[in-house]
């Protein structure tokens, strides 16, 4: 008998919740999780990213992929006024760091954001989000970095500098497994494919000489994708495994239609051809990857999270 799915628990009538359901992700509404015996997942999601329903979706597919039940929370930036996001529609599905400084949780996703272009101290909402990553060391076990935000948290930990690219880094590349026998990447394959869309990259070479960090997987021109802490707490990546088929397709077809001189993303079209469907090579190794994570975050976290080790 196959292992089944346990469902996530999601704030109730969250809108992606019908999408999910139809996809066979199984959820749960807290009215019904509060009556069960069980010692949940709790993951709580800065998500930073303007189209907040694309971003749910794309998360909740990859940790709804589990044997464990995980109570998901979103978090959002107070101090940023989102301009694709109703307020009404963050105050109902959303939480402040000042509703949940007092909570603890087993995993924190951060996800990237439109702004790399931005030194970090000119984006509006820096200093709360510093204030949530130095909250997040006593209040959470696990912390998952995504492109800007791993970007953001390399230059905050470790002093990581960001360097700007000289053309967009676009399109589908393969990455080489450089840690077979990581927990985070067990299963990986040899050679794997992931999605990048970034006008920037981390210093390579400074993170070469940083000995809390592990770089698990590597491109030989672009540098890592995947890095760990070596006490395996924070985890980085800077490409998109939680990508749908269509995402770069969509932002390809957006910026083409504004009239900017774009490039066709590498490697994601059947023969360079925009009318072929694009070619989804990542999707096992987004559920992979995630899988990993939260069963590395469920073997390691305490039972009772306000005992959390600040590091």
């Amino acid at each position: 008998m196959g292992v089944e799915a346990m469902p996530i628990k999601i704030i109730e009538d969250l809108p992606v919740r019908k999408q999910l359901q139809q996809e066979q992700v199984y959820t749960i509404e807290s009215s019904r999780a509060i009556s069960q015996d069980i010692r949940p997942l709790k993951i709580l999601i800065l998500n930073l990213m303007p189209l907040k329903e694309t971003t749910e979706l794309q998360l909740l597919r990859l940790l709804g992929n589990s044997p464990l039940q995980i109570d998901v929370d979103f978090l959002h930036m107070s101090t940023h006024k989102s301009k694709n996001t109703a307020t009404s529609y963050l105050q109902k599905f959303y939480k402040t760091i000042d509703e949940v400084k007092d909570d603890y949780f087993d995993g924190l996703i951060v996800t990237g954001a439109p702004v790399e272009k931005l030194d970090f101290d000119q984006v509006g909402y820096i200093k709360e989000l510093r204030s949530v990553t130095d909250w997040a060391q006593s209040h959470i076990y696990s912390r998952f970095y995504i492109c800007w935000g791993a970007q953001f948290a390399l230059d905050y930990y470790y002093n990581v500098e960001k360097i700007r690219l000289d053309e967009k880094l676009f399109g589908v590349f393969p990455y080489q497994n450089k840690e077979a026998s990581h927990p985070y990447i067990r299963g990986f394959d040899d050679v794997y494919h992931v999605p990048q869309s970034r006008h920037t990259r981390v210093d390579y070479e400074k993170i070469k000489t940083i000995d809390q960090l592990k770089v698990l997987t590597c491109h030989p021109d672009f540098g890592p994708d995947i890095i760990t802490s070596q006490d395996q707490r924070d985890l980085y990546i800077f490409g998109h495994l939680e990508y749908d088929r269509d995402t770069l397709k969509k932002e390809y077809d957006r910026d083409a239609s504004s009239g900017q001189e774009v490039q066709l993303p590498i490697n994601y079209y059947p023969g360079d051809n925009p009318e072929k469907t694009p070619l989804f090579q990542w999707k096992s190794h987004g559920h992979l990857l995630f899988n990993n994570w939260l069963n590395e975050t469920y073997q390691n976290t305490l039972y009772d999270l306000s005992k959390l080790p600040e590091l």
